[in-house]
């Protein structure tokens, strides 16, 4: 059985998570709590040498981290990552922006609210990175104007990768009042088969 190294609040812990889920795929989650250096330690550090989750160890022992790297592993030959080769491209290229443009801005600020005696310098940067956030929602925003979904016509593990940290984007100060195509798509990402929330283990 998969062993998933995991964060319940964590969004990049949520987007495998969710995944396995709707993929039907067993797994051992392993809570570990990433304020208190719980993926520093020498042990995890010898499976896992980024320290930080998710990460994940197969039956046979290999491991993986990164949590869109696992994302891309899991979803091979499912409906999840399309077979067609320029689609593919499409999903890694809205999964590269999620972790470039996105995830550094609203996941931080969604950070920063959660725990706010955590010692961070980036803290001083706070309006930059509001206004970066809203830069990449609105990358998004108009994205989905014109289509239900990121890539083809299909939900797909680009739609995962974005919707774990939008659809808590709130609870880091981010106003989707604006946005009606993203909470158009957060609805119908809520609508799929087998969807939990960033709360369920």
């Amino acid at each position: 059985m998969i062993r998933l190294y995991d964060y319940l609040p964590s969004g990049n812990g949520y987007k495998v998570r969710l995944l396995l889920t709707q993929l039907r795929i067993p797994f051992e989650r392993i809570e570990l709590d990433i304020t208190e250096g719980r993926t520093r330690t020498p042990e995890f550090l010898r499976k896992f040498p980024n320290g930080r989750i998710p990460a994940i160890e197969l039956d046979d022992g290999r491991t993986l981290f990164e949590s869109d790297a696992i994302m891309t592993y899991l979803a091979e030959g499912t409906r999840f990552l399309p077979a067609d080769r320029f689609e593919r491209a499409q999903v890694l290229q809205w999964m590269f922006f999620e972790q470039y443009s996105h995830e550094p801005y609203i996941a931080v600020a969604r950070f920063f609210a959660m725990h706010p005696d955590f010692p961070d310098e980036r803290r001083a940067g706070l309006p930059r990175i509001m206004k970066l956030g809203y830069d990449a929602l609105g990358v998004m925003e108009s994205h989905l104007a014109s289509r239900e979904w990121f890539v083809g016509n299909n939900y797909s593990i680009a739609d995962i990768a974005l919707y774990a940290y939008t659809h808590v984007a709130d609870e880091g100060g981010f106003d989707l009042a604006n946005y009606p195509a993203i909470r158009g798509w957060l609805d119908r990402v809520r609508a799929q088969p087998l969807h939990i929330p960033i709360t369920q283990a």
